[in-house]
Protein backbone atom coordinates (compact mmCIF):
# COMPACT_ATOMS: atom_id res chain seq x y z
CA UNK A 1 0.00 0.00 0.00
CA UNK A 2 1.46 3.66 -0.69
CA UNK A 3 1.19 6.42 1.53
CA UNK A 4 -0.83 9.68 0.49
CA UNK A 5 -0.13 13.38 1.90
CA UNK A 6 -3.42 15.42 2.79
CA UNK A 7 -3.23 18.83 2.91
CA UNK A 8 -6.32 20.62 5.37
CA UNK A 9 -7.39 24.34 5.85
CA UNK A 10 -8.62 24.61 9.59
CA UNK A 11 -10.65 27.89 9.67
CA UNK A 12 -10.86 28.90 13.61
CA UNK A 13 -14.09 30.05 14.92
CA UNK A 14 -13.21 33.61 15.50
CA UNK A 15 -9.52 35.52 15.22
CA UNK A 16 -9.20 35.28 19.19
CA UNK A 17 -9.04 31.41 18.88
CA UNK A 18 -5.56 30.25 20.57
CA UNK A 19 -4.40 29.04 17.20
CA UNK A 20 -1.49 27.48 19.04
CA UNK A 21 -3.34 25.46 21.33
CA UNK A 22 -5.46 24.28 18.56
CA UNK A 23 -1.93 23.49 16.92
CA UNK A 24 -0.98 21.69 20.02
CA UNK A 25 -3.67 19.55 20.46
CA UNK A 26 -3.13 18.18 16.74
CA UNK A 27 0.08 17.26 17.44
CA UNK A 28 -0.73 15.48 20.74
CA UNK A 29 -4.22 13.84 19.22
CA UNK A 30 -3.04 12.00 15.63
CA UNK A 31 -4.79 8.93 15.23
CA UNK A 32 -3.53 5.97 14.83
CA UNK A 33 -2.20 5.61 11.30
CA UNK A 34 -1.58 8.93 10.29
CA UNK A 35 1.40 10.97 10.73
CA UNK A 36 1.87 14.46 11.09
CA UNK A 37 4.06 16.46 8.72
CA UNK A 38 3.76 19.91 8.76
CA UNK A 39 1.58 22.55 10.34
CA UNK A 40 1.28 26.36 9.15
CA UNK A 41 -0.74 29.03 9.42
CA UNK A 42 -1.72 31.39 6.60
CA UNK A 43 -3.66 34.58 7.08
CA UNK A 44 -6.74 34.64 5.64
CA UNK A 45 -8.12 38.37 6.17
CA UNK A 46 -9.39 41.28 9.05
CA UNK A 47 -6.77 39.36 11.62
CA UNK A 48 -7.92 35.53 10.62
CA UNK A 49 -5.11 33.25 10.24
CA UNK A 50 -6.65 29.35 9.07
CA UNK A 51 -4.02 26.38 9.87
CA UNK A 52 -2.73 24.46 6.96
CA UNK A 53 -2.29 21.31 8.21
CA UNK A 54 -0.19 18.31 5.74
CA UNK A 55 -0.36 14.55 7.01
CA UNK A 56 0.16 11.47 5.60
CA UNK A 57 -1.85 8.12 5.68
CA UNK A 58 -2.44 4.79 3.88
CA UNK A 59 -3.81 5.17 0.44
CA UNK A 60 -6.67 2.82 1.86
CA UNK A 61 -10.60 3.85 2.21
CA UNK A 62 -11.48 6.65 4.42
CA UNK A 63 -7.49 7.42 5.04
CA UNK A 64 -7.90 10.97 5.89
CA UNK A 65 -11.30 10.05 8.17
CA UNK A 66 -10.29 9.56 11.54
CA UNK A 67 -8.14 13.10 11.43
CA UNK A 68 -10.97 15.05 10.35
CA UNK A 69 -13.15 13.86 12.90
CA UNK A 70 -10.17 14.25 15.67
CA UNK A 71 -9.43 18.29 14.37
CA UNK A 72 -13.81 18.86 13.55
CA UNK A 73 -14.04 18.30 17.48
CA UNK A 74 -11.70 20.52 19.18
CA UNK A 75 -13.12 23.26 20.62
CA UNK A 76 -12.77 26.60 18.35
CA UNK A 77 -12.10 24.93 15.09
CA UNK A 78 -15.38 26.44 12.92
CA UNK A 79 -15.10 24.42 9.55
CA UNK A 80 -11.99 22.57 7.78
CA UNK A 81 -11.21 21.76 4.58
CA UNK A 82 -9.12 19.26 2.44
CA UNK A 83 -7.43 21.36 -0.12
CA UNK A 84 -4.82 18.70 -1.78
CA UNK A 85 -4.61 15.21 -1.98
CA UNK A 86 -1.15 13.43 -3.18
CA UNK A 87 0.27 9.82 -3.19
CA UNK A 88 3.58 9.73 -2.48
CA UNK A 89 6.16 7.74 -4.31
Amino acid sequence: MGEVLTTMKIMPDSPEVDLEAIKSTIESSMPEGAKLHDIAEEPIAFGLVAIILNFITDDGEGGSEPVEEMVSAIDGVASIEITGVGRLM
